[in-house]
């Protein structure tokens, strides 16, 4: 029996990740939705994740409650479906490129809040404007080294381009311009699928919290 424990789709960029490795790895899950920052967010979260936070999943017993956690263990349990690249130059390179998503580009995250429903418009800061610049700059880089056989940052779809499909979805939300490699790239998150049909869910929700409705619509 294995279980995702996710947040808002509209507004949970951590819950997409490992949903959308499940999803494109073909691997079966129950989804529970538990909307957050509300007043009785607090029992369902606390029933389901150790930490109080999503995502979390259940696996035979087992709890994991980090995105990157999840995926490693995804990658690791089911490495033909949804694990790292096969090459290890190409397996290092997108396990640095994971980790740097999940412990950097905090001026993006803070300037362009997670809102995959919306198109709205902001100003950025010269920090934001510099992550944006290393977020391309990276994509251009895993594409040119190791992406040329396929559409993905490593060719095939990896943990890496579970990582990165949030901020994909951020620049298409606030309408970000960028160029060649990593243009395509945005095109081709914003196309799978399961992305589709994670925006389409959140399209569909009816709550909304306040501060990820930043900017003006566009």
């Amino acid at each position: 029996m294995r279980t995702l424990v996710i947040g808002n789709k509209a507004y949970s960029s951590w819950s997409l990740r490992p949903w959308l490795m499940l999803k494109h790895g073909g691997l079966p899950f129950d989804e529970v939705r538990i909307p957050l920052y509300r007043p009785d967010s607090a029992a369902p979260l606390a029933h389901w994740s150790p930490s109080g936070k999503v995502p979390v999943l259940h696996d035979d017993g087992l709890v994991i409650w980090e995105s990157l956690a999840i995926l490693e263990y995804l990658a690791e349990t089911y490495p033909d479906a949804c694990g790292w690249p096969r090459d290890r130059a190409a397996r290092a390179f997108a396990r640095a490129a994971s980790a740097e998503m999940a412990s950097s580009f905090s001026a993006l995250r803070y300037s362009m809040p997670f809102n995959c429903r919306a198109r709205r418009r902001v100003t950025l800061g010269d920090d934001a404007q510099r992550d944006v610049a290393r977020v391309a700059a990276l994509w251009s880089e895993c594409r040119s080294r190791f992406g040329r056989g396929g559409e993905w940052l490593f060719g095939t779809f990896s943990p890496a381009d579970a990582m990165y499909a949030p901020v994909a979805l951020r620049f298409v939300t606030y309408g970000i311009a960028l160029d060649g490699a990593a243009s395509a790239y945005v095109a081709s998150i914003a196309a799978h699928p399961a992305v589709q049909e994670w925006i389409a869910a959140g399209r569909t929700e009816v709550e909304v919290i306040d501060s990820n409705e930043v900017g003006t619509p566009a």
